[in-house]
Order: C-alpha cells, then structure tokens, then sequence
C-alpha cells in the first residue's frame, strides 16, 4: 500500500515552509517514526517523522516552498526492504541509455569565433589592439566578447606583422586588468532570514520607535561574580553570568513600570501581571528570540539554566514554535561581539527592546576623582505610542540603579 506523507500542521499562524534538507536517501527503507526530512518554518526548525514503515519515494526536493497538506513523498509499506513498489521500478528503470551530451566543445568549435560580438566596452579596446573580434573566444552569455576578453586577447602574430602602422594618438592607455576574484554567487534567502526581514521593515513602519540610553558602572557585579562564582557553580551547577543580573533587573523595573511590559492592539492596550522575557539568540540561520517563561519568580541559578538550555537549543536548530511565542519584553546583547552602542528594533507586538553592549573600561568621575571604570552603555528602544518619555528613562534609570547595587535586587526594592 502506498501511504502519503504531506506537511502537518504546524501552528496557527505557519501556512508554508521551506524543505530544507532530506535526511534519507530515494527508494531507502525506513522506520516508523524515523525522521525523514526538515522543514524550515517562520521561527524554527522542524523534523517530519515517518508514519509507516517502509520504502520512501521522495516527491518535493530540497529549497521546495510546500504549503501545509502539500505532498512530501510516499511510503510503499508492502514488500519493505525486499523489492520496490511496481510504480517506483518502472520510474527508476531506463528505458535506454541516453546519448551523453558532449561536455566540451569540439575542435571545430574552439577555433572558431565568427558569431562571437563583442559589448561595446570591449570592442573599443579590441579596436585599440588591432584585433578582429572572430580571432576572440567570449566568455559572456551565448559567446559574447566581454571586457575582460578584450583585455586579455592578443593579436595573432602574422596580423601583427603585416597590419598596417597606425598613427599612434596624442593619449591613449589601455585599461588596467583588475587583480583578484571578481566572482559572484547568488543564495536562496532562507524562510527565517526574509521572515526576519519582513518583519524589522514592519516595525519600522508601523511603530513610533524611539531609543534612550544611559550607562551602567559594572564595577560591583564584577566584583560579586569574582567573588562567589566559583561557590555558584558548586552549589548550582552553573555559572554566574551577566545575563541573569540584566534579566533580574529589568523584571524588577517592569512591575514598576507596567506600559513598557504591555502591547498595543488596535485600540487597546494589554498589560501583563507577568514577565516573559524574550532573549536574543544568534544561530547560523540568522537571529531567533526564545522565552524565558514567568522570569519575575526565578532565582538567579534558574534564569542562567533556562538561558543556557534556550541558547543551546537555538545552535543546534532545535528550538520549537513553543520555545519562542509569546514575550513581553526583549533583551538583547550586541556586546558579545563587540558592539559597544546600538539602536535595537522593537520584537513586535513587544513595546521595548533592552540592548546591553560590550563592557569597556572607561575614565570616569568618583567622588571628585577620576578613576577608570568598566562601564557599559545601555539602549531602551520603545514604542512612543504607548511609552511615554518619562516612563522610558525611569525604567533605564531604575534598572541602573539595580545593576550598580546588585544587592538591592535580592530583597526587591
């Protein structure tokens, strides 16, 4: 019997994905419940298991844009790893060989150039040699002589010798070849990557987005990570890092400051009593934002776990659609690669974005003296049509105020 496999359904809001790679081979026998492919969707990264048991004849082919129910392959699940499906032996067998196509021109062929024409870059420079554009092999489409052509090609000596002297002109020099590649390559965008694109030009346009920033003095969270990170990875198995400060922080200054942790929609504005917050992960398919769920209630050692299994989950492509939905506020961190200040865009329906950047000692003011600190510059991007001005610094100034007195937020005030 021969079983169809099509895309399920993957989510509500998911209509179409990207057949990304095939995971077994045409006419392969397979498990049950064996992976047979990956799609790519909006957000992650999916594996479609085999329903049955039996020979795999594939159908969609690797970059395939399938909608949901669209036909993936079929499953012959009679005479599995003995012999295939009547329909697949008469699709495999050749009905005779076919003459092979010659892969190289013939000698007749490579002497000869008559149809060859030149563009008019290198016609002029064929002209300025002395050279019949028919003695010329063109590398361009359908034969064509292109610039680099002209340049390279010399007159045959016996035309050189008794091609008639040229008066030669007051200026003339001939263009200079370019050194180095000058290839090109053409990639298909992947799903993530033009559904990342639609949606920053979204939030450009549809947002009043504005950016306020301040600067953080990291000295006494240093101080604090050098002092017990060695007695927080024995007792947590983790290690103390920045990011659960930052996250700490900033849900400490959401409930303060509700409108920057609400949405707008239409004419309604959703707050939220709870503090998802988003992370900015970067993977080799481009920027994903998983959640850390109900961040308000965590301890330090469980927000540096959750951000270590969602920051390993997103390297290895394994992050699911529930790994990402939802999120009520966005962090972001351009720092680890070296960005020492940036704008960051909203993560729609989101009202802000909070961007953290590289730590960088820096002359600094204290107490009638300076002395070098290592600070770090902070960026709250926000959506003006809810978050007012003032809202905006104050939730900045009070996260601050939390990061530069780490111990204020054990005791949440």
């Amino acid at each position: 019997m021969k079983v169809e496999i099509r895309v399920p359904s993957i989510g509500e809001s998911v209509t179409e994905v990207t057949l990304s790679s095939w995971l077994v081979e045409d006419g392969a026998t397979v498990e049950m419940d064996e992976p047979l492919c990956e799609f790519e969707s909006d957000k992650a990264t999916l594996e479609l298991p085999a329903e049955v048991a039996g020979v795999i004849t594939r159908v969609a082919s690797e970059g395939d844009d399938l909608k949901i129910g669209d036909l993936v392959c079929y499953i012959e699940t009679e005479g599995a790893g003995a012999e295939k499906s009547p329909e697949k032996a008469t699709e495999e067998k050749p009905a005779e060989p076919a003459p092979e196509k010659p892969t190289e021109k013939s000698d007749e062929e490579e002497t000869t150039y008559a149809t060859s024409h030149p563009s008019p870059a290198a016609k002029k420079i064929l002209d300025e040699k002395n050279i019949d554009p028919a003695n010329v092999k063109g590398s361009g489409v359908d034969g064509r002589i292109t610039k680099d052509d002209a340049v390279k090609a010399e007159a045959p000596e016996k035309e050189a010798a008794s091609a008639p002297a040229k008066a030669t002109p007051a200026v003339t020099s001939a263009p200079v070849p370019v050194s180095g590649s000058r290839g090109e390559r053409v990639e298909k965008m992947t799903r993530l990557r033009k559904t990342i694109s639609r949606r920053l030009v979204e939030v450009k346009n549809q947002t009043a987005m504005l950016t306020t920033f301040n600067e953080v003095d990291m000295t006494r969270i240093s101080e604090l990570r050098k002092q017990y990170k060695d007695d927080f990875a024995g007792v947590h198995g983790i290690s103390l890092g920045f990011m659960s400060f930052f996250v700490k922080a900033c849900t400490l200054a959401l409930q303060k400051f509700p409108a920057i942790n609400a949405y707008l929609s239409e004419d309604s504005i959703i707050y939220h009593d709870f503090c998802d917050v988003s992370i900015a992960v970067s993977t080799p398919k481009g920027l994903v934002v998983p959640v850390i769920r109900n961040a308000e209630s965590l301890s330090f050692a469980d927000i540096e776990k959750e951000v270590k299994r969602l920051a390993t989950l997103g390297r290895d492509g394994q992050l699911t659609m529930e790994d990402m939905e939802g999120g009520t506020f966005t962090i972001t961190n351009g720092g680890v690669f070296g960005s020492l200040m940036s704008t960051p865009i909203i993560n729609q329906p989101q009202s802000a974005i909070l961007g953290m950047h590289k730590i960088q000692d820096r002359p600094m003011v204290v107490n009638g003296q300076i002395v070098a600190r290592p600070m770090m510059y902070l960026a709250l991007s926000y959506d003006h049509r809810i978050i007012d001005g003032k809202e905006s610094v104050g939730f900045l100034v009070t996260v601050k105020d939390y990061l530069e007195n780490p111990e204020r937020m054990l005791f949440g005030i």
